[in-house]
C-alpha cells in the first residue's frame, strides 16, 4: 500500500484533532517547503528520519539500448534519500 498525500493529512487531522482543510494545506505546505528548498540545491536533513541530498551528475556517455546508438547524457541533478540510524534500527528491528 502507498502512503498519499491524502492518508497523511488524515493521520494529521486524526492525531492533531484539526479540521480536514487544515490538515490537507499544513501537508501541501510542508512539501512546497522541501521543493523549494531542493529546487534551490540545498540538502534537507530531518532529525530521527532521514536526509534527502541533491547531487550534481556529470554529462557521461550513454547508449540507446533498442538501437544500440551512442549519445551523450545530459548533466543533472539528482535528489537520494539517506535514512538515519533511529529509522534505520526501526526498520531492521
Amino acid at each position: 500500500m502507498a502512503l498519499t498525500k491524502t492518508i497523511i493529512a488524515e493521520k494529521i487531522q486524526d492525531n492533531i484533532d484539526l479540521s480536514r482543510t487544515t490538515s490537507q494545506k499544513i501537508m501541501e505546505e510542508f512539501l512546497e517547503i522541501i521543493k523549494e528548498t531542493i529546487e534551490n540545491g540545498e540538502d534537507i536533513m530531518i532529525s530521527g528520519f532521514g536526509k534527502f541530498c541533491v547531487n550534481e551528475k556529470h554529462k557521461r556517455k550513454g547508449r540507446n539500448p533498442a538501437t544500440d546508438q551512442e549519445m551523450t547524457l545530459p548533466a543533472r541533478r539528482v535528489v537520494t534519500f539517506k535514512c538515519s540510524g533511529k529509522l534505520r534500527d526501526l526498520i531492521n528491528s
